[in-house]
């Protein structure tokens, strides 16, 4: 029972986090974008720099990650579904992307610091795809990353070992010369992913 009630409470909060991405951000009549049926443009209130921990154990900021076009996904590795769902959602649209020569890095930020350490981060995302970037951080690094991108999360109380957290669902599009460019909601499909990725890319 709580394990659904997390799922379902993440995603509930979706449409919240993306009707504050909407409106944080400055949809243009005419943009080079437009004709990529995409569901939000770059805005100056959502993205930027952050500080995190990779795998490693690092202390790597944005400009350290962001060399290339790439998906940012805010979650945890104890996520029972919707984490790995989202995740080898992107991934594979990636991979598609890769097959038409185009590509894109994926990376997951962890909002579950307790207990997604650099290992278990480093392991998940290299399980996931092998040029995933896993990343977390203290509290303190995490919650400003996650405030920068405008995600919500919440840890539910409960076993201090087996906790469930409440999260956003979206991904991002960031470049490193651009910033924040889109948003993707989770009910998209990959090969809906990947034509969209592929329309803005061939648009910057």
């Amino acid at each position: 029972m709580a394990k659904g009630f997390a799922i379902a409470a993440g995603v509930s909060v979706t449409g919240l986090v993306i009707a504050g991405v909407l409106a944080a951000t400055v949809m243009a009549p005419k943009n080079r974008f437009e004709a990529c049926n995409i569901a939000a443009v770059a805005g100056d209130k959502i993205g930027g720099p952050f500080e995190l921990v990779n795998a490693q154990g690092q202390t790597v900021t944005d400009a350290d990650v962001i060399t290339q076009p790439s998906l940012l996904y805010f979650g945890y590795t104890f996520c029972p579904d919707v984490c790995p769902l989202d995740v080898a959602r992107n991934v594979e649209a990636i991979d598609i992307l890769a097959e038409q020569g185009t590509q894109v890095q994926p990376v997951f930020i962890s909002i579950d610091p307790g207990r997604d350490t650099p290992e278990v981060v480093g392991d998940f995302a290299s399980n996931m795809h092998p040029k995933m970037v896993g990343l977390t951080g203290s509290e303190d690094q995490v919650a400003a990353a996650s405030q920068t991108y405008r995600t919500f999360y919440q840890k539910q109380e409960g076993d201090p070992d087996y906790y469930l957290v409440n999260h956003s669902t979206m991904s991002y599009l960031v470049l490193p010369e651009e910033g924040f460019v889109q948003v993707f909601s989770r009910e998209l499909r990959p090969d809906q992913m990947a034509e969209q990725l592929a329309c803005v890319l061939e648009n910057v």
